[in-house]
């Protein structure tokens, strides 16, 4: 089977400040979420990635991960937030009372 990739048309797609804002707080989010279910499934901590043992070097806090693991967090936040706009919703925060 032959799989072709067919993501939202996004790449002119900007993103206003307030909810580029938002790309941290979801990468932080993602990461947490990812984590919660890795622990579920029995992993744990570990300096490198072994499947057998169950053990992961990014179980640790959103804070303590390697740029390049926080980058690929934020990438999909972006893309998501892109792909919510694409898809014609509009991103707005509500104000607080």
């Amino acid at each position: 089977m032959i799989y072709t990739s067919n993501p939202l048309p996004i790449s002119e797609i900007t993103l206003p400040d307030d909810v580029v804002s938002l790309t941290e707080l979801l990468a932080k989010h993602a990461h947490d979420v990812w984590a919660v279910q890795r622990i579920k499934d029995g992993w744990g901590y570990g300096p490198q990635r072994d499947d057998a043992k169950k053990e992961h070097p990014c179980l640790v806090p959103y804070e303590d991960l390697a740029e390049s693991e926080k980058e690929y967090d934020r990438n999909a936040a972006i893309q998501t937030l892109k792909a919510i706009i694409a898809l014609g919703y509009r991103i707005e925060k509500k104000e607080r009372s």
